[in-house]
């Protein structure tokens, strides 16, 4: 009896001390560290949202199947109505395969550029025409003449593209190329100073115009009379107005007033009337500047009869001569003695001239009464 109690208590302690040493492990034991938890998965990209210009552009690259033509590529741009997708889809044709661009889809481009006011789009696509990126072609170069015209950072480039229109044989000049150079040109001839250098120009082209046989209109044939009327070479342009015969032209009033208004900036007011008796007996009406130069040139030159019907004309054709005529004419009559003539026009000027104000009026009086003083 005393010994299985002596093993109890013996069994008892032993058990007791195995739990006292695990508590003590546990407590003094470093803990392991727990694995970080996995990576949550990926978020999927969403989906960027396309604009209509690319929806569009996508569609219609749908529509051009492999093998479309020049033909399919020009239906193509001319149905965009935004001009920068009709630049998209002529970029990407030209990167196709077994395709390339002709002066077709050149010159729709461009009209395309030029209408939707996208400029430097259509000076790369001219420079990459005369670079030779498509056969030459009339109209293609026509127009790429009538855009650089209008441009005046392109005065030059325009004939870049003449000059090789002249080298080539399928694009040679014709009336509308000549009809845009010297439209352009006489836009430059604002100064008498000026003019001169540009008249060179003119000359040259007008001879080579006739040297190509492109036989020229009206309209032409007026530039180059006007061009040697400004600068005061009034013998050319007289013999341009003898040759219109020969080309089946008829002179027009611009025609004449050209003539008649550089004859009298020559000192020829005597001849320069004759070209406005011949327009009149035509029934044709001169310009008001005509008119006004006319007046003063032959009040200077003491033609005071010839002076003053012009100027009835005038007014009988509702124009009126501006202040400067009225006194120059009246002030001429008045030096010549005839004081008493100048004060009866001016009522008469005053009855017939309806924008003649209260003002000129008083202005011509007041002129005419200080220089009859005076003589």
């Amino acid at each position: 009896m005393a010994s299985l109690l002596h093993r109890t208590i013996r069994t008892s302690a032993r058990l007791f001390s195995l739990r006292r040493l695990s508590t003590t492990t546990n407590l003094h034991t470093p803990s392991t560290p727990s694995e970080p938890p996995p990576p949550p998965p990926p978020t999927p990209p969403i989906p960027r949202t396309r604009t209509p210009l690319e929806k569009q552009f996508e569609s219609w690259l749908e529509t051009l199947k492999p093998g479309f033509t020049e033909s399919d590529v020009t239906d193509a741009l001319r149905a965009q109505s935004d001009p920068d997708l009709a630049i998209d889809i002529f970029r990407w044709t030209a990167q196709q395969r077994h395709y390339k661009h002709t002066h077709s889809t050149y010159l729709t481009m461009i009209e395309i550029a030029v209408s939707g006011k996208r400029y430097r789009v259509a000076e790369t696509l001219i420079e990459e025409v005369i670079a030779g990126a498509c056969p030459a072609s009339l109209p293609l170069f026509n127009t790429m003449i009538k855009f650089c015209c209008g441009r005046r950072s392109l005065f030059n480039r325009a004939f870049d593209v003449y000059k090789k229109m002249l080298k080539s044989p399928d694009a040679k000049p014709n009336l509308e190329t000549y009809a845009l150079l010297l439209n352009s040109l006489l836009r430059k001839f604002d100064k008498l100073n000026v003019c001169y250098v540009y008249l060179h120009g003119v000359r040259s082209l007008s001879k080579q115009m006739k040297a190509s046989g492109v036989i020229p209109d009206t309209f032409v044939l007026n530039m180059i009379i006007k061009a040697y009327s400004k600068c005061l070479e009034v013998d050319e342009a007289v013999r341009v107005f003898r040759e219109m015969g020969l080309y089946g032209c008829e002179p027009n009033a611009y025609t004449y007033s050209y003539l008649a208004k550089g004859l009298c900036e020559k000192g020829r007011v005597s001849q320069g009337l004759d070209f406005y008796r011949e327009m009149r007996g035509k029934g044709l009406v001169p310009k008001g500047s005509t008119y006004l130069i006319l007046i003063c040139s032959l009040a200077m030159e003491r033609m005071f009869e010839d002076a003053i019907g012009i100027t009835f004309d005038m007014l009988g054709n509702s124009m009126s001569p501006d202040f400067l005529t009225y006194n120059t004419l009246l002030g001429e009559m008045c030096r010549d003695g005839k004081g008493d003539e100048a004060f009866e026009l001016v009522e008469a000027f005053r009855k017939k001239d309806s924008f003649m104000n209260e003002k000129i009026y008083s202005s011509l009086l007041n002129g005419l009464h200080f220089l009859k003083r005076d003589h």
